[in-house]
């Protein structure tokens, strides 16, 4: 049984950030994740905005850790190579009632930190951003607002702690969590038919003298399991709309409604892939439920054509949901009980805030080896940097030295995209490798376009069943189960393909 430092339970975004910050001290660390791969839940399906921090009640957790997480994300963005641009914000208001609304949001960010913001009138607004409704009467102008890519995000963080020597084990539903002794002991589960990673073991107990609860949607079960009831989760769905790139300057800056009791509302935003989202209604569910509906998406439609009236939704090339971690609490839950952390209740700012969560985790850590008497020190070397090749945005001189150093980038897979066959099979040489057809897209770009994989899908299975060894009835979509081939189809690909050497559990 491996017995390690601290062990963080749950690798989306807030996990992720919270294994980065630990990574830079001398300990053992180990980040236990459910699923194939990292950032496969809210993190993956949100939308993508740092939040300025003007709309957190102030003086709470969510106010002081979203304004210092984006003034963070700025520089790590840049250090990590991942997408990320500072386009700004507005919130719209249609009425005097509402402008109130903004007045207050204003003071909030004031309170809060929060600089560059100011208030404009409807017409002050329509030239900044000429496909306002005429309806829009006052916005808020939030300057320091960005977007970012969640998901590669949430992976620059963890590929940057495994490089750090932070140990990260996918697959691994913890099941029993108990102290003993000083030390708790963690005995999870593999998911029957799980690919493992090629160095991974089928080790399913470890002990650890520190737990930290990151475990989104099922952090209250956690929690419960070992303390005392704190809180209750009660999940909200939000469904999207992605619009092809011909929609994606239909405006420049995020655009905002003024926010109501039930959240921030629906926004249209520019991604830094080029797109337009669109997003979300909020809706109460049972557990993990990403089912999108029609009157989800048609209210979703209604409400964003009052703020953009000109958006065209016959671009539509994706719908998708995500399901937020929320609480009965009104702020993030971080605490400490002895050697026990909850970051749970990660909902928005959650995204925005996640490199403050791992700041503000690593100081409730640095309590405990105090009053324990642990050591907890910086280590002398820290990498701290990460460089991804992205072809189409070379120039012909690069371009050509690169195919030059390898064919494989003369070959593109991904037409609308423009991604090659190079960067693919980058993908597999990082510290955590993808095993699925999203993985691969989450890291490259891949099926992201308008014809959403439909070209390129059957060359990168192909690519992903070689890499990885295995036949191509065994090639995911994304989850384990998620087998893109089914009945003769996979009875076919299994007679033209023989067993790979890949062990299954």
């Amino acid at each position: 049984m491996e017995t390690f430092d601290v062990a963080v339970i749950g690798c989306g975004v807030s996990g992720a950030a919270i294994a980065y910050e630990l990574s830079k001290y001398d300990l053992r660390t180990v980040i236990l994740e459910k699923e194939n791969d990292v950032a496969t839940g809210a993190t993956k399906a949100n939308s993508g905005i740092m939040h300025a921090g003007f709309d957190p009640k102030p003086g709470s957790l969510m106010a002081r850790l979203n304004v210092r997480g984006s003034a963070l994300a700025r520089e790590v963005c840049r250090k990590l190579d991942v997408p990320y641009k500072e386009c700004g914000a507005m919130v719209v208001a249609f009425s005097e009632e509402e402008k109130e609304i903004l007045e207050r949001l204003y003071r909030q960010g004031e309170e809060n930190g929060v600089k560059n913001q100011e208030i404009l009138t409807g017409e002050e607004a329509r030239k900044m951003e000429p496909n306002l409704s005429e309806e829009v009467i006052w916005a808020l102008l939030e300057n320091d607002s960005a977007i970012v890519s969640p998901w590669e995000f949430a992976l620059a963080l963890a590929e940057t702690a495994v490089k750090n020597g932070a140990k990260l084990l996918l697959n691994r539903e913890v099941v029993g969590l108990k102290e003993e002794t000083g030390t708790w002991q963690i005995e999870t589960k593999i998911a029957e038919g799980a690919l493992l990673q090629k160095d991974d073991t089928k080790e399913t107990s470890f002990t650890a003298k520190v737990v930290i609860n990151a475990a989104g949607l099922n952090a209250e079960f956690l929690h419960d399991a070992v303390l005392p009831h704190r809180f209750k989760t009660r999940p909200k769905r939000g469904q999207y709309y992605l619009l092809d790139k011909i929609e994606g300057t239909r405006v420049s800056r995020t655009i905002f409604q003024a926010p109501t009791g039930r959240g921030k509302g629906v926004l249209v935003s520019p991604t830094v892939h080029g797109n337009l989202i669109v997003g979300p209604n909020s809706e109460d569910v049972i557990g993990n439920d990403t089912a999108t509906s029609w009157d989800g998406l048609d209210k979703v439609n209604e409400a964003a054509k009052k703020s953009v009236p000109s958006i065209d939704f016959s671009q539509n090339i994706r719908n998708f949901s995500g399901v937020r971690a929320r609480t009965d609490e009104d702020d993030f839950v971080l605490e400490r009980h002895g050697s026990y952390i909850d970051a749970a209740g990660i909902c928005s700012p959650g995204l925005s805030s996640a490199l403050a969560i791992g700041e503000y985790v690593t100081e409730l850590f640095a309590q405990w080896a105090e009053e324990t008497k642990t050591a907890f020190a910086k280590k002398e070397t820290f990498i701290d940097e990460r460089k991804k090749v992205r072809f189409k945005e070379l120039n012909a001189e690069e371009k050509e030295a690169l195919i030059q150093k390898d064919p494989a980038y003369a070959h593109v897979v991904c037409r609308c995209e423009t991604i090659t066959e190079g960067e693919i099979r980058d993908a597999f040489d990082t510290p955590i490798p993808p095993v699925s057809l999203d993985g691969i897209k989450r890291r490259t770009g891949t099926g992201m376009g308008r014809c959403q994989g439909g070209f390129c899908g059957p060359q990168i299975a192909q690519i992903l069943a070689k890499e990885l060894d295995i036949p191509e009835t065994k090639v995911l979509q994304e989850l384990t189960g998620s087998e893109i081939l089914t009945g003769g189809m996979a009875d076919r690909a299994q007679q033209e393909t023989p067993e790979g050497g890949r062990e299954y559990v």
